[in-house]
């Protein structure tokens, strides 16, 4: 392309979605959580385990990961951003539930799925990987010290832990295969910024 093609066209306008914090805050959590299911992976698959001779650090790091998990999002309650983008979240109206059913119904046009700077889908997956995280850091304090509660209260929380965490392992696949079928997406939390055309078009009630 020539200097003067170049200068005729126009520049892609973009639009902020994300903050250095909220970044932060996802790659963090995303490294441990990376962590903890690697590290499970290498504690329950009888192949791995036999690819790791110090099973006892395994553990070790499986279990401080697991315990610094909440951290990058309490640090994160600092940023009046973080706080404002968790509030979006954890707010559900009238076009979340268009969203949902257009879902369901495998309705896969825009106008169906209408959604502010974050969808039904975003917002349902925060709920449950927020709740499945609390979940397993309480089943896990308690297989770790064991000297707190019953032995029927510890064989409880290791079938929750597992199956959990099993569960934790699909849910994760998803999350990253669909964010590997979205680029924009992807480029928003790498760089913080996406093209507004992206936004306008998958983020149409999105006020940005």
């Amino acid at each position: 392309m020539t200097p003067r093609a170049e200068a005729r066209t126009p520049p892609v306008a973009e639009v902020r979605r994300f903050g250095p914090v909220q970044r932060w805050v996802h790659r963090t959590t995303a490294a441990l959580m990376g962590v903890c299911v690697v590290t499970a992976a290498f504690l329950y698959v009888p192949e791995l385990a036999e690819l790791v001779g110090r099973r006892e650090l395994v553990v070790r790091v499986h279990e401080w990961a697991g315990l610094a998990l909440p951290v990058p999002v309490l640090a994160g309650l600092f940023s009046r951003g973080f706080r404002a983008d968790l509030g979006r979240l954890n707010r559900f109206g009238p076009h979340d539930r268009l969203w949902l059913r257009a879902a369901l119904r495998r309705d896969k046009r825009r106008s169906a799925r209408p959604a502010a700077k974050f969808n039904a889908g975003q917002k349902v997956y925060a709920a449950w990987i927020a709740g499945a995280t609390l979940v397993m850091l309480g089943t896990g304090l308690m297989m770790w010290f064991t000297h707190l509660t019953p032995i029927r209260w510890r064989t409880g929380a290791t079938f929750v832990h597992d199956w959990l965490a099993l569960t934790v392992g699909v849910v994760l696949a998803g999350h990253i295969g669909m964010a590997l079928g979205d680029p924009e997406a992807r480029r928003g939390l790498r760089t913080g910024t996406v093209s507004r055309e992206w936004a306008d078009r998958e983020h149409s009630l999105w006020r940005c």
